[in-house]
């Protein structure tokens, strides 16, 4: 099982709690109904009951199994804001307690003390929110300065081999990253691979040149974000500046390199120098490709924390629920 199916198995195996900020909405129901069923998940939805029950009617969801908070009124809501406003001089009690009764920031608490193992939320929120709130509640993962999002690409049938999943980055958030933070992307994404995926990472810092056959500051960010990369984490198998078909394809990367690489024609991650070629390239192979594209996940956080697409089917909804269980089991954030 290399596709999504391993996740599906792990997290009917292993269980973990999920919470849900948009609890009204219906696609959330939806979801948050097929992952008790299916046995994957122990789901907490956040939100005025009443309007959760009208929305679950609505939907033609039964609430059964499903628990449900209101952070307006929740008793623990007092605790989570002295978390919060502890070590923040500009933030008062009073002002994280108000910051609480909000159900996302509600939720990201749930995670950072352990109540949840994950939270998915973006359906009805900004990503910058989602963002906003993991970095206040759970907080950057050490080392960390630069929050960003990948997704995990199941191509079908890659190069007639079969199978094969990747991670692309930063496809979701940051539009045009410096080389620091780029660098961040990178380190990010090959921890987010490591976790999810059955081989080990090989990063490639993507651009439209390989190995210097085009002269550009733009290529500059890139091989400077390399060697930032390269030098915190000496170990990691990255390299660049590739051309997409030089980090892919084998028969590509002898032709147009002169030297040994452990990455070209191997890569497995994806880090895109800007949001355009980040989000085009994602789509493209999704449609064209017809791979399976699950996310954005945010990453570069404590704990895993999962945005949404606008768009999101409950289906969507449910895959990123068991990709955060899944990261969330192996302390990859």
């Amino acid at each position: 099982m290399d596709g999504f199916e391993r996740f599906i198995e792990d997290a009917r195996e292993h269980g973990g709690s999920v919470v849900l900020p948009e609890g009204g909405e219906g696609r959330i129901l939806r979801a948050a109904r097929m992952l008790t069923d299916d046995g994957l998940a122990r789901c907490t939805l956040l939100g005025r009951k009443t309007e959760i029950e009208t929305a679950a009617a609505s939907a033609g969801v039964a609430l059964d199994g499903l628990a449900i908070r209101e952070p307006e009124s929740d008793r623990e809501a007092g605790a989570f804001a002295d978390q919060i406003a502890e070590g923040r001089e500009r933030m008062t009690g009073s002002m994280a307690e108000r910051l609480l009764r909000r159900p996302l920031y509600f939720g990201g608490m749930m995670v950072a003390r352990g109540q949840a193992d994950t939270l998915v939320a973006g359906l009805s929120t900004p990503t910058r929110r989602v963002i906003e709130a993991g970095m206040m509640t759970v907080g950057l993962a050490q080392g960390i300065a630069t929050p960003s999002s990948f997704f995990l690409m199941i191509v079908p049938n890659f190069l007639g081999q079969g199978q094969r999943s990747f991670i692309f980055a930063d496809c979701g958030f940051n539009i045009d990253p410096t080389a620091e933070e780029l660098a961040d992307i990178a380190l990010a994404s090959a921890a987010s691979a490591a976790a999810l995926l059955s081989e080990p990472p090989r990063v490639a810092m993507l651009s439209f040149s390989t190995k210097g056959s085009a002269t550009h500051p733009r290529i500059d960010k890139v091989t400077n974000a390399l060697a930032l990369a390269r030098g915190r984490a000496p170990d990691l198998l990255i390299d660049g500046e590739f051309q997409a078909d030089s980090a892919l394809t084998p028969a590509v990367a002898a032709v147009k390199l002169k030297e040994e690489s452990a990455v070209a024609g191997r890569a497995n991650v994806l880090i895109f120098p800007d949001l355009d070629s980040g989000n085009i390239g994602y789509k493209l192979t999704q449609y064209m490709a017809g791979a399976r594209a699950i996310g954005p996940v945010l990453q570069g956080f404590n704990r895993p924390i999962c945005d949404l697409s606008r768009g999101a089917s409950a289906e969507d909804v449910m895959a990123a629920a068991v990709i955060g269980l899944y990261r969330a089991r192996r302390g990859a954030a």
